[in-house]
Order: C-alpha cells, then sequence, then structure tokens
C-alpha cells in the first residue's frame, strides 16, 4: 500500500540529542587529551627555543608587526595588564565548556559537528606541539617583551623547569585562538540573529591577549586558524536552516482552495 504524502508545510522532527553521558565522557576525554598530550613534547628545550628564533625571523620577513609593540599599548598601568592576564588565565577553558552545553542544549542538531570540529582541532594541534615545539615569546632573550603573567600576575605557569601542569614548550598552535575561533563559528552557525557576526570579537579580543602577554607569536595564531579550516572542511556542517513562513490554517487553505461562485460580485 502507498503511503500517504506529508502534508505541505507540515515540519521535520527536531534532532535529538546524544545521550549526555556518553557527551561528559567524550568532553571530559578531550579536555584530558589536550592536558596530558601537551606533556609528550617535554624534554625538547633547545630545539623549542631555535625554533622560537625562527619564528621570530619569519615573522619579521612577512613584515608582521612586532609584538613588543602590541605589548606596549597595554603596560600603561597594572590593572589593564592584569585584567589582560585574568582573561588569558580564566576565560579559555570556562568559555568552550560552556559554548558544548549551550550547543547540547539550546541547538542539538549543531552540537555533534561543532564538538567534532573542536576534537578535530585539538588532535591536530597535539600532533604539530609534539612534531614542533616552541618557546613562547616571552622567553625569547632580545625580543624586548615582558613575561606579564610573571611581573603583574595572575600566572598559569611556573618556572618552566619545575612547572608539572603544563608544557610550556607548545606554543604553536595557539588552542587559546583555535578554540575561540571556533566558539565565534558555532555560534554563527546556530543562530539567526543580525548580532550574531559580534561572536568575531571573541577571538579578535583573545588574539590581542594571546599576543600582549607574550604567550604566542601572531604565527601561532595564523596556524591555529588553518587547522580549524580544515576540521570544519573535514566535518559535516550543516546549512542554515531557511526562514519559517507562517502556516496557513486549514480552513484558510480551503478558502483559497474553493473556486469562485459563478457570477459572484455582480
Amino acid at each position: 500500500m502507498r503511503e500517504a504524502a506529508e502534508p505541505a508545510g507540515a515540519e521535520s522532527d527536531p534532532p535529538q540529542r546524544p545521550p549526555i553521558v556518553r557527551e561528559l565522557l567524550l568532553v571530559a576525554g578531550l579536555f584530558l587529551v589536550y592536558k596530558l598530550g601537551r606533556h609528550l613534547a617535554d624534554g625538547h628545550t633547545a630545539e623549542a627555543f631555535r625554533n622560537a628564533r625562527d619564528v621570530w625571523r619569519w615573522e619579521r620577513v612577512l613584515g608582521l608587526p612586532d609584538e613588543a609593540s602590541v605589548q606596549s599599548l597595554f603596560l600603561h598601568g597594572d590593572t589593564l595588564i592584569r585584567a589582560v592576564n585574568t582573561f588569558y588565565a580564566t576565560v579559555h577553558f570556562p568559555a568552550t565548556i560552556a559554548f558544548l552545553v549551550w550547543l547540547y542544549w539550546r541547538r542539538p542538531g549543531h552540537y555533534v559537528w561543532a564538538r567534532r570540529a573542536l576534537a578535530t582541532l585539538t588532535a591536530a594541534a597535539l600532533v604539530l606541539h609534539l612534531a614542533f615545539p616552541l618557546a613562547p615569546p616571552r622567553m625569547l632573550a632580545g625580543t624586548g617583551l615582558v613575561d606579564t603573567g610573571r611581573v603583574y600576575g595572575p600566572s598559569v605557569y611556573g618556572p618552566p623547569a619545575t612547572d608539572t601542569l603544563s608544557n610550556q614548550f607548545a606554543a604553536m598552535p595557539s588552542l587559546h585562538f583555535g578554540w575561540a575561533l571556533m566558539v565565534a563559528v558555532g555560534l554563527i552557525a546556530a543562530t539567526r540573529t543580525r548580532w550574531r557576526w559580534l561572536w568575531l570579537l571573541h577571538p579578535l579580543l583573545t588574539l590581542l591577549v594571546i599576543v600582549a602577554t607574550a604567550n604566542h607569536y601572531w604565527l601561532d595564531a595564523a596556524v591555529a586558524g588553518v587547522l580549524l579550516a580544515a576540521a570544519l572542511l573535514a566535518v559535516r556542517v550543516p546549512r542554515a536552516a531557511p526562514r519559517r513562513r507562517p502556516r496557513r490554517t486549514a480552513r484558510a487553505g480551503r478558502a483559497a482552495e474553493r473556486p469562485p461562485l459563478v457570477g459572484a460580485g455582480r
């Protein structure tokens, strides 16, 4: 027996949320791999400083502005630079977690691809951390840069020789910037408001912060952007849903289909 055709204007079923326990385990595993995987690049200090000098030289060849010129804009008062350090130390993880939670509850149709893109970006970044250990600019002598976290506080890093919580020689790519850019891309894709493009201010502000604190080079952010673009190409991103038209009532629909009476209006 042939099935009846779906009535015009009928809406498809809303996307289902993945099982929450599985998602909690997957996201927790993502952050755990991020934290533990960075330690695999420990013990490459000489190579990390050699690469740092190369990156600094490449940026000057490319004509990129000196990171010290950006940092100088934030060193006119202790309050401003401490606010920048606080942003670097406290916004990175909470903003990304809040982004994933919001998508899961409010935009489940966008959650899975966003989580996959974020995981792909993070995995690619960890591979590059292993292949190209890089000392951050705050450690590079002769640049005129200040380690703002150590001088003004707060700082998320201890002395490199005794810091067991993080690998400080994993500057490229900058996952601070990559994750912030992914948050902006995901929110722009998942929302319809005309103001959604303002979410790009988040990665732009993050870029200023990571450079001003001398934790990253410009090229660290550029490479993160390239990796994110590749991750988005590898992940199936749904198209934005068209705006819904107001549905006519059944009575109005029948009235519109009824043929006009002969002689009506005479």
